[in-house]
């Protein structure tokens, strides 16, 4: 019985980091009409709930929105970029 636990124990402390790190980083996605990267961040989090005021758009998670809707994001945010970015 100890041994079993003991292997449990060991097999969770090596897959401890694995799922930790899955978080650190933020999901990237490509904005094809603008041919560049954008990180799903907080910041972009934000935007994206200004967009969906102005637009009068149900609140949902991005992941969840179409295509299009994607898309015209993406256009609102190159118009409506944030203050301190470069």
């Amino acid at each position: 019985m100890r041994r079993y636990l003991h292997t449990i124990l060991f097999a969770a402390a090596l897959m401890a980091p694995l799922g930790l790190k899955a978080d650190d980083h933020p999901k990237r996605y490509y904005d094809r009409e603008h041919k560049d990267y954008h990180e799903w961040n907080d910041r972009e989090q934000q935007s994206y709930g200004r967009y969906r005021e102005e637009k009068h758009i149900a609140n949902h998670d991005w992941q969840r929105a179409r295509k299009t809707e994607q898309n015209d994001y993406w256009r609102w945010r190159h118009q409506h970029p944030d203050e301190d970015r470069h």
